[in-house]
């Protein structure tokens, strides 16, 4: 990941962080909490990728492990956002841009959903059986409808902040530049001076080459014969 990829993502997922332990946390809401930085992985990985979206989302749910007033193994959350950012980021286009908003949002369910049964498996594997007390199929529920509710708010703006970083021509991924280096070498090759057949033939094929019209453009042209005048 280039810097300013780093730079945006760390400071998204702080932000988000702050707001999930500060305000949801505290909402008391029946079911799940509404996950903010599930939204910010899902984003950040439709623009960057699957790579930068397992690296986004480890990170950020290692952030959310250590971070108080966290009551589970440390590595649990971060896990399961790894995997998260991984798989919606196979979902994202080769060239990047989402033909449809339904995409986003069919991306967010299935994280919700996904990030749900995932992190109460590894729970049951470690020994936290609190998912089954309060109810799978409720947990799974509500999060995924929190989630969708707040997808509209959030991830076209965290969609839009990282397409400026892929879009910057210096600090982006070399796209631009190729395709004008490519543009640049097909006129030159497309044109009407073909050094391809010149250097197979050896000679101009029977037409006159445009560089040596420019050469002779300058030497100097015979001075023409003047009437009663004669030349020496």
């Amino acid at each position: 990941m280039r810097l300013n990829r780093i730079l945006l993502s760390a400071a998204l997922v702080m932000v988000a962080l702050v707001v999930q332990v500060s305000v949801f946390a505290r909402l008391h809401l029946p079911g799940a909490v509404p996950d903010l930085l599930l939204l910010v992985v899902v984003g950040l990985a439709l623009v960057y990728g699957h790579t930068a979206g397992a690296l986004v989302g480890f990170g950020a749910g290692l952030l959310a492990d250590l971070a108080p007033p966290a009551d589970h193994a440390t590595g649990r959350y971060a896990l399961v956002l790894c995997l998260i950012g991984y798989l919606v980021g196979l979902v994202r286009p080769d060239n990047g841009q989402l033909r449809s908003v339904a995409v986003p949002m069919l991306a967010v369910v299935g994280a919700a959903i996904t990030s749900t049964l995932l992190y109460a498996g590894v729970g049951s594997l470690v020994g936290d059986t609190a998912a089954r007390h309060v109810g799978l199929t409720g947990l799974v529920f509500t999060a995924a409808l929190y989630d969708l509710l707040l997808a509209p708010f959030t991830v076209p703006l965290i969609m839009a902040l990282a397409r400026r970083t892929v879009a910057d021509p210096l600090t982006g991924d070399g796209t631009a530049v190729a395709t004008a280096g490519e543009g640049a070498y097909n006129r030159m090759s497309g044109g009407n001076f073909r050094m391809g057949r010149f250097g197979r033939k050896g000679r101009l094929g029977g037409r006159t080459s445009r560089m040596g019209a420019q050469r002779t453009g300058l030497l100097p042209r015979p001075a023409k014969k003047l009437k009663g005048v004669k030349r020496l």
